[in-house]
């Protein structure tokens, strides 16, 4: 054999890096979070909000692959990113190459960097981003190398795997998808590559040619493409703007295609020559997406907070099943989703009109003339490239092809050409065609409609549709609307209904009430077996069999998940269920007999056929066992129980087990985590003594007993109690209540029964109480929650944390503010260090009305926790700017360097502005309007670059130019303030509800009144202020909800907000601001006066109503 022409290696690289802040240890239960479109959920994973500024040499562990064509490098410690990809044939990287990792607040739990490709599941961003996972390096027969990257999610408790192969002579990418759910429930999700691509004035993406419809978020609003001349983000694109160019989007814009044909996506830089394809099957990877930050100021900080020298960029994100964000896919009890994709770069092609895995080809007609380029993947001696017009050949060519240069011809015919004439197809020297394009005569195409929210419940039609709406918002993890609430109006209008009675006990039972649950799978059956024993689908069965497991009720679950196999649908995980409490009883020869039936049905459930393994072991063939599981490898490189499962044989068999458990253990890398997940596979099967093995490895991890993950020395202690030692379960159990409970936020099921039988060893858990009770917070069930957080509070009165927990749960569950203040005053005492506690305390006092003055002096107490993060100074210069310090605001505002988090944009540099205007009407009063002037243009001005902000395009900025008119007026430059009150005079005037950081804010109508009334244009500004009493009067009692719709939300979230009290606050306040432009100053006063008395912190009310 020949020297490999394609390489793999791991290689130790520098990489400068900006450091991120510790995880924070309080839970974070952000409930009605909207991130990307659905639920901002982050628990159980810890949050971390904090980046430093300066940057230091990491080393990271690279993985290596290289053929002649492309050179790419891997970092599993970043989530398994795809960190580089160059194309060697022009040293060209074809996916945007950071030469920083610099990570800003832009994913689930914080941290996400820019650049390269990252690989998002099950939900986008993905949860772990920015956290190491497992991977495996391999030499394949056939001469290509392969990188796998693997991890066991915590949030869905998912497996997604990806490999990414180099083959000899082939100048792209592959990347083989292999995504399971290990779990016995339904789960959702969706795949996301995101592939981040470098741009300029000179890119474009490149989307198929039949895209002629994008659409947002949740498809809540559609454009033409790639000419659109609508409204789009807030952007006025009549006149006909390209926005499949960068520089033609100056706004944060995301567009997703409607619909395509076609396999291929992807983007050219028309001056490099060169670009980046992703080539899939459309019918498994309809998702055709570009994200940007726009090329306005507001983009252009963005780039600096992710990058320090590489520029702006876009992400060409590629989905599969899924077609939008949100759009989550089902995934059954233990299915294997794969697919396979591929990324390429590619040159000379430009806007590319079809593209495969073998080659790209465009073609550009112009009158009597048609460009023709082509570009392959691998060398092609003796191709051919032909050109047919309606249907007759006029150009046939045979030539090499290569990835090194893209072939380019001209043809000419007599006449003028029509590109719709043209069929253009590659072929290699066998005759086999490896890509062809045949134009499609223009037709004026249809545009989809925008997606319409659910109705409320009450406003549902039919069972069925309340059914449908509820298994919808499950399905998309909406983040405010509640499945719950369609599927009880459903049984309160037929209690009987099948699909609600099952859709509603599954919610129950994954939200961890288990007995509860039972009653509507009952109800479900009962409906199904009415007229014959033998249902059509077996899927509430099978819940029933996993409500009665869970409950201990073995012999009645074995009966029910029986009886789920008559209906093919069920019978994997129902055999595998069965085969567990044949397990748990001993009875090896009927375990085997079923799960044999369950592989069969599913033949890539590790889970069953790693328990087929260790049943062989239990009957006494060990050699049988170890034969089988040699073929998990196929299937599964990392499959970590598979490992285990032959150290279990290699015991059996005499031979040293360490071999495979330090290869579990080096895969694993101290992921508790995981080891838990492993455990808990033997332990669902009973088979205790292999689950305490993999728990003693992750307790021996850490060389101190209290850095251990308590839920291991939970679950140890629970497996004593199985095993009848009741005196070790209690040692353990006293093991688990010493250990740091710092990020300790179980989350499973199975947790419940572990947490449940600690509190039954009669002695006092606190801690099992607290960590149980973040349990119950999380599924939605407050009062247990409750119970248990008190029960901590009462055992362990010094622990803080439960005292911060009960605070969220008596202000937002038992709307009890005052309980609530006690309880995080008590958290705050006990760790003044705690600045995540002092921010949400300061929160707490806000919406409980304490005093600005009393707040700021509160914090001035606290400068060290202040200053540690960002959104408490942002709270500090707003009471600062409140109680009229506007200086110190000011000082403070433009020496600190803030770090946003995306979607909650907007704060500083509203607090900058604030404070400048304000310094500047001062000046305006003090006659001073040289020094008002300069304040004036200073706000209406780029912001500075420490506030990590640029000013969105199209910022409503009345009220400087009015009060900078007014400094030219008074200054007696006449031409100069009139143009000023022009400017101020521009913009919506049509008042809107406030949700939005870029939503038109009431008072910049109010200006363009004031503005007209100086110009006289009396009877238009008289319109204004009646628009703003008008929308008042009219919304001022409106019922009001979070927008079905919504993709993110600027607020902190920690306390409900009462949206109809912050409605009405805002229709007071345009009320208000239209009296006072109309010279009704007394019914202004009340206005504003009415506002203050419930909420002293509105800016408005306390700025507006000055005279300059």
């Amino acid at each position: 054999m020949g020297e490999r022409k394609v390489s793999v290696w791991e290689e130790d690289v520098v990489i400068p890096t900006y450091p991120v802040g510790k995880p924070n240890k309080n839970p974070m239960f952000l409930e009605k979070r909207v991130y990307q479109g659905s639920s901002g959920k982050v628990y159980p994973h810890p949050v971390i909000d904090k980046i430093y500024d300066e940057k230091v040499d990491k080393t990271y562990h690279a993985v290596y692959l290289e053929n002649e064509y492309l050179k790419i490098m891997v970092l599993p410690e970043l989530g398994g990113r795809i960190q580089r990809a160059t194309d060697k044939t022009n040293n060209y990287d074809f996916v945007y190459y950071n030469h920083v990792i610099k990570p800003a607040l832009v994913g689930l739990a914080g941290p996400w960097i820019s650049g390269g490709i990252e690989f998002n599941w099950p939900q986008h961003h993905r949860p772990s981003t920015y956290d190491p996972v497992s991977f495996y390096t391999a030499e394949n027969e056939d001469g290509s190398c392969t990188v796998y990257v693997s991890e066991v999610e915590n949030m869905f408790r998912t497996k997604g795997m990806a490999a990414f192969t180099l083959y000899p002579g082939k100048a792209y990418l592959e990347i083989k998808a292999q995504l399971y759910n290990r779990t016995s429930t339904q789960q959702t999700f969706l795949w996301w590559a995101n592939p981040a691509v470098p741009v300029n004035e000179y890119t474009q993406s490149v989307f198929p040619p039949d895209v002629h419809a994008v659409m947002d978020h949740g498809k809540r609003a559609v454009s033409r493409f790639p000419i659109a001349t609508g409204t789009y983000y807030k952007m006025d694109y009549s006149a006909g703007v390209d926005i499949s160019r960068y520089k033609n989007i100056p706004v944060p814009t995301s567009y997703m295609a409607y619909h395509s044909d076609y396999n291929f996506v992807g983007g050219y830089d028309y001056k490099e020559k060169a670009g980046i394809l992703h080539v899939a099957d459309h019918h498994i990877s309809p998702g055709k997406k570009q994200w940007t930050w726009g090329c306005g100021e507001f983009g252009q900080a963005w780039d600096r907070n992710l990058t320090d020298e590489d520029g702006p960029y876009v992400e060409l994100m590629t989905g599969c099943f899924t077609d939008n964000q949100p759009d989550f896919t089902w995934m059954q009890p233990y299915e294997e989703k794969v697919f396979t994709q591929y990324f390429m770069p590619y040159k000379g092609v430009g806007m590319v009109k079809n593209a495969s895995t073998d080659a790209a080809v465009g073609v550009e007609v112009e009158g009597n003339k048609a460009k023709v380029t082509v570009y392959v993947t691998g060398e092609e001696p003796d191709a051919q490239v032909c050109v047919y017009r309606n249907g007759e050949e006029i150009y046939n060519k045979r030539l090499t092809l290569s990835p090194a240069e893209a072939f380019q011809d001209i043809l000419e015919q007599p006449e003028q050409m029509q590109e719709w004439e043209l069929k253009i197809s590659v072929q290699n020297r066998e005759g086999k065609e490896l890509i062809s394009y045949e134009g499609k005569k223009p037709e004026i195409e249809k545009i989809p409609d925008p997606a319409t929210e659910a109705p409320l419940p009450k406003d549902a039609k039919t069972t069925e549709d309340l059914y449908l709406y509820g298994k919808h918002l499950e399905q998309y993890r909406h983040a405010t609307y509640e499945p719950a609430d369609y599927y009880l109006e459903g049984l309160r209008r037929d209690e009987t209904d099948v699909r609600l009675n099952n859709a509603y006990g599954s919610l129950l039972f994954r939200r961890g009430k288990i007995k509860e649950s039972e009653k509507y799978f009952r109800q479900a059956i009962e409906k199904l077996t009415r007229s014959n024993p033998n249902p059509e689908d077996g899927e509430p069965l099978y819940n029933l069999g996993l409500c009665l497991k869970f409950q201990g009720r073995l012999s009645e679950a074995y009966d029910a998940f029986y009886k789920a196999t008559w209906n093919g649908a069920w019978q994997d995980a129902a055999f595998y269920q069965m085969a567990c409490i044949a397990c748990i009883q001993k009875d090896y020869k009927t375990a085997l007999e079923h799960i044999e039936r369950s592989i069969v049905r599913n033949y890539h459930n590790m889970k069953a056929r790693n328990l087929k393994a260790a049943i062989l072991r239990k009957m006494g063939f060990p050699d049988k066992a170890e034969a089988w599981l040699k073929t998990a490898g196929d299937i599964d490189v990392l499959d970590l129980g598979s490992r285990f499962e032959q150290s279990f044989i290699s015991e059996v068999k005499g031979k040293d087990p360490e071999i495979y458990r330090t290869e579990a253990d080096k895969i694993l890398e101290g992921n508790y985590q995981t080891y838990l997940e492993l455990a808990i596979d033997y332990l669902e099967a009973g088979m205790v003594e292999e689950a305490e093995v993999i728990l003693n490895r992750s307790r021996a991890l850490n060389q101190a007993e209290d850095a251990v993950y308590p839920m291991v020395f939970y679950y140890l202690a629970f497996c004593a109690m199985i095993r009848g030692k009741r005196a070790q379960a209690i040692s353990l159990a006293e093991k688990g209540e010493q250990a740091a409970a710092d990020y300790c936020f179980p989350h499973r099921l199975e947790d419940i029964k572990v947490l449940e039988a600690m509190q039954n060893l009669e002695i006092p858990v606190p801690m099992a109480a607290y960590c149980l009770g973040n349990l119950w917070y999380d599924k939605k069930q407050y009062k247990e929650a409750v119970e248990n957080w008190e029960m901590t509070a009462r055992l362990k009165p010094e622990f803080p944390t439960a005292h911060r927990n009960l605070a969220l749960a008596y202000y937002n569950k038992e709307q009890n503010p005052e309980k609530a203040r006690r309880e995080l005053e008590t958290a705050y005492k006990m760790d003044e260090t705690d600045s995540r506690v002092l921010m949400e305390l300061d929160q707490l006092y806000k919406k409980t009305g304490v005093p600005a003055k009393k707040r700021l002096e509160i914090l001035s107490k606290h400068m060290e926790q202040v200053e540690d993060r960002d959104d408490l100074m942002v709270e500090y210069i707003t009471l600062l700017n409140i109680t009229g310090a506007y200086e110190e605001a000011l000082r403070l505002a433009e020496t600190r360097q803030f770090h946003p988090w995306e979607g909650g944009e907007g704060k500083i540099p509203k607090q900058y502005v604030t404070a400048l205007v304000q310094l500047a009407k001062k000046a305006l009063k003090a006659g001073e309007n040289k020094k008002a002037e300069s304040y004036l243009l200073k706000a209406s001005g780029s912001y500075p670059y420490n506030l990590g902000e640029g000013k969105l395009y199209g910022a409503q900025e009345n009220h400087i130019y009015y009060y900078l008119g007014i400094a030219y007026e008074r200054m007696g430059e006449q031409e100069k303030a009139e143009s000023c009150f022009e400017t101020a005079s521009t913009g919506i005037s049509e008042p809107v509800g406030a949700m939005y950081y870029n939503d038109q804010p009431p008072e910049m109508i109010y200006y363009q009144g004031a503005a007209l009334a100086k110009l006289g244009k009396d009877e238009a500004a008289r319109g204004r202020f009646h628009k703003l009493i008008g929308y008042g009067e009219k919304h001022l009692y409106d019922e009001m909800r979070i927008d079905y719709f919504a993709v993110s939300l600027p607020d902190l979230l920690i306390f409900d907000e009462d949206l109809n009290l912050k409605n009405k606050m805002h229709c007071l306040f345009m009320m208000g601001l239209g009296k006072l432009g109309m010279g009704q100053k007394k019914e202004a006063e009340e206005y504003f006066s009415q506002i203050l008395k419930t909420d002293g912190n509105h800016q408005g009310a306390l700025n507006i109503p000055e005279e300059v």
